[in-house]
């Protein structure tokens, strides 16, 4: 085997991570303490937060709708050829985490999951085929899901993604069609070697569509988009620099990332890139480098504009010029295509088994504190679910900085938000990003969301000793030790503790 010095810094790297930041896991059938958290979703983040909890002593129960194999969320069902667009670097939801390579596929991704939930004996502690429907309170204010006979919890962790089941919409005249239609997470086992492919749709399945048709030697593919996103390269200097920018919007400086990208990586494709009144700031951009060599050798055409429907032999399109907004005027002609791939996205799974109180507006998601703690229960973290667009990664440490956030407010009653202040914390931050062409919430950055993070310990002088805990998992036996004596005079004021 060929020695590559780069990667093996990086897995010595992951190797010092894991020895200093892991939590120790439970040994088989031990018995855990509370606060007892009740884990909604098996997917990534369910399994990360999961094992960070019980890792630091705290019982979880994950529940999952689905079956066994649906362990890895949206990773259990997309095809075998899809993989990380971002460096594995900024996708270590877990420090134990240890990928072989920069950007790892499908498999390996699953993989990793799967040993962490088995690293930290969660098997014992999921319930398949086990569909939440409801999380009430009872009266002792524990959270009850669905029923009483799952037992009672202190705090909930709604970890179910952004991406639930396939989006496919009906495209008029499609009947018609003499070819064949896929979704994009349906391409295991199909062929398109030698075939004009049509893909439906531009963001990020799209580029995974193309992929998909080069690796399969395609003769053709015409991604079809409404408008443009962003696209950077695969690399990660670039991906973390522009995911620095603590403000999360965009700025008077912001045109410098802009320029330089038209300029360097865009070139001679200058006419695909957003025009200036669409900043990086404002959406997801998609991470890629391929998919503009492939523009360039001809393998691939993309196209702006709208559909209009399926023919016999393709789709009619009509073709709009840089700048012209969706809907209006252009060229139409007949886009032709063997396949169609419908890269149209996932449906948003629900979060309607949280209680009604948390949806009122205008402290709706994503407008909660932190984005993931509805202001009228803290006890609540809805982790990496609450999300639309943002640049930076939803597989990174946040994760375990969210959960044992919650893990804090839950065993010291010092430390918790009260319901006002959590809502102030909101309005300041729609104050602070008024000028933003987005919402506050509706896009943020990975710089801003680490800046959130700090000045939460930071405003609240009873969390500063949980600072190693929160950010690091480090030393939980510190603050507790501070909680138990800072109970011992709350109990003397007649103030009843909790847990610990």
């Amino acid at each position: 085997m060929d020695f590559h010095p780069v990667l093996w810094v990086y897995q010595l790297i992951q190797w010092v991570l894991d020895q200093i930041l892991s939590p120790v896991p439970p040994p088989p059938n031990a018995t855990l303490s509370r606060p007892r958290i009740a884990i909604i979703g098996a997917g990534l983040t369910g399994v990360s937060s999961a094992s960070h909890c019980v890792g630091h002593g705290f019982d979880v129960v994950i529940f999952e709708a689905g079956g066994r194999d649906n362990l890895g969320g949206i990773w259990s069902r997309v095809n075998n050829t899809s993989g990380l667009q971002i460096h594995s670097l900024m996708y270590r939801f877990h420090p134990s985490i240890r990928w072989d390579r920069g950007y790892p596929d499908r498999k390996q991704i699953v993989s990793q999951i799967t040993q962490l939930w088995q690293r930290y004996s969660l098997e014992e502690r999921t319930r398949f085929n086990t569909r939440v429907n409801s999380v009430t309170q009872d009266g002792q204010g524990r959270w009850i899901v669905n029923d009483p006979s799952n037992g009672r919890f202190d705090g909930v962790i709604a970890a179910v993604g952004t991406c639930g089941d396939p989006k496919m919409p009906h495209i008029t005249g499609q009947e018609k069609y003499k070819g064949e239609i896929y979704h994009s997470s349906e391409l295991d086992g199909k062929h398109a070697q030698g075939k004009k492919v049509i893909v439906v749709g531009g963001g990020a399945s799209a580029v995974e569509a193309l992929e998909f048709v080069v690796h399969e030697d395609g003769a053709e593919t015409a991604i079809l988009a409404r408008s443009e996103k962003w696209i950077i390269p695969r690399n990660p200097f670039v991906d973390v620099l522009l995911s620095l920018n603590v403000f999360g919007e965009e700025t008077m400086f912001s045109w410098i990332p802009e320029a330089l990208l038209r300029r360097f990586f865009y070139r001679d494709l200058y006419d695909l890139s957003p025009t200036t009144d669409k900043g990086i700031y404002t959406d997801t951009p998609m991470v890629n480098t391929d998919v503009l060599d492939q523009i360039r050798a001809g393998r691939a055409k993309w196209l702006r504009g709208d559909i209009k429907g399926f023919v016999e032999n393709g789709i009619k399109f009509n073709h709009r010029s840089r700048g012209v907004p969706k809907g209006g005027p252009g060229r139409e002609s007949i886009v032709e295509g063997d396949i169609v791939i419908m890269a149209t996205g996932y449906q948003r799974p629900s979060l309607n088994f949280l209680p009604n109180e948390v949806f009122s507006e205008p402290y709706a998601p994503p407008n909660w504190y932190l984005q993931t703690f509805p202001p009228e229960h803290m006890s609540i973290c809805a982790n990496n679910c609450t999300y639309v667009n943002a640049i930076g990664t939803v597989g990174n440490y946040h994760i375990g900085i969210y959960t044992r956030i919650l893990l804090m407010f839950l065993t010291d009653p010092l430390t918790r938000p009260q319901e006002p202040l959590m809502k102030a914390w909101i309005d300041t931050t729609r104050w602070l990003k008024s000028k933003s062409p987005t919402g506050a919430f509706d896009f943020f950055t990975y710089g801003e969301l680490l800046w959130w993070f700090f000045f939460v310990i930071v405003i609240n002088p009873f969390r500063w000793k949980w600072a190693l805990f929160v950010f690091f998992g480090i030393g939980t036996a510190l603050p507790l030790s501070v909680v138990k004596q800072e109970n011992k005079l709350r109990n003397g004021l007649g103030v009843k503790k909790r847990y610990v």
